[in-house]
């Protein structure tokens, strides 16, 4: 076994960990790793990275749903919709150049860190944990084609923009959206995947391999999901897809734009970071102090 085959399912282990405690992240390190690492050209590499991805979560979402961290009717709708959306852009995918492809698979991933990273507006200061419920059908159908579109063209999308429609907009605990995310990210990745398939083929030994590895990974993922944090689950959830969206981004940009676009993306880094510190501090999203600036340690605990 070449060093090269070693490195790509090692890698392919931290792909199972992403899904398994975060709900998504796999497709961002999948095309990377298979593109940059395994030398998988563009669109072999985005219809790979559907069914590792789509494998990977239908096997991590068993874990997730044991613990109760899994909405079925949203989750099924949801992904019933995407799988629509997604093998139309799995169609039009295997048409678009592989340059493209990357360049929108990194824009979007950038523009979802933000989001996450900034959070959801709380409605009231005291405002206790969102409530787990079933969102409205209208909403679901919605949103599941429209991100269903998404994965199935550039092969991502998933849980990073699954997750931030389920916890963001339909204020679902971050917990519970990952998990719920994963019944969707199974759904949609195969419907992709069937869209890819009528234009391109797969080394199916090394995608084979990925998915193995992939899944040990989501196992171990899955048992640490509910024991991190919900702000700190966004928060690292953010941060993460940022880095991976920024390197994709640059290395797909021509020469002339890499440096331009690594300052731009500093600096939407640097705004969103000053954004949530000070919101983190003034606003009472800071776990220690709350309107009146008192620590939450000193608040007597009601009765």
């Amino acid at each position: 076994m070449s060093l090269t085959l070693l490195l790509v399912l090692a890698l392919s282990v931290v792909i199972g960990l992403s899904l398994g405690v975060l709900g998504g992240g796999g497709s961002i390190l999948t095309v990377p790793i298979l593109v940059y690492v395994a030398g998988f050209e563009a669109k072999e590499a985005i219809a790979a990275s559907l069914f590792v991805v789509g494998v990977t979560s239908a096997v991590s979402v068993i874990s997730h749903a044991r613990g109760g961290r899994v909405m079925w009717r949203t989750g099924l709708i949801f992904g019933a919709a995407g799988m629509a959306g997604a093998f139309v852009g799995g169609l039009l995918g295997g048409h678009i150049p592989g340059q493209i492809l990357l360049i929108a698979f990194a824009v979007m991933m950038v523009a979802t860190s933000v989001a996450m990273l900034r959070g959801r507006k709380k409605k009231n200061d005291g405002a206790a944990e969102p409530v787990k419920h079933e969102l409205p059908l209208g909403r679901v159908l919605l949103d599941g084609v429209v991100v269903g579109l998404v994965t199935g063209l550039v092969g991502a999308g998933g849980g990073f923009l699954v997750v931030p429609a389920l916890a963001l907009l339909g204020g679902l605990p971050m917990s519970v959206a990952v998990g719920t995310s994963l019944v969707v990210i199974a759904m949609k990745s195969f419907a992709g995947l069937a869209g890819y398939l009528t234009t391109v083929q797969l080394d199916w030994g090394i995608t084979l391999g990925v998915t193995a590895a992939a899944i040990v990974g989501s196992l171990i993922g899955s048992k640490l999901a509910g024991k991190i944090p919900e702000a700190a689950l966004r928060k690292s959830f953010g941060w993460f897809v940022l880095a991976m969206g920024t390197f994709v981004l640059i290395q797909q940009a021509p020469p002339g734009l890499q440096w331009p676009i690594a300052a731009g993306v500093a600096a939407l880094t640097a705004a969103t970071a000053a954004t949530a510190g000070i919101c983190w501090f003034f606003i009472g999203s800071c776990p220690l102090r709350n309107r009146s600036g008192r620590r939450s340690s000193d608040i007597p605990s009601p009765a």
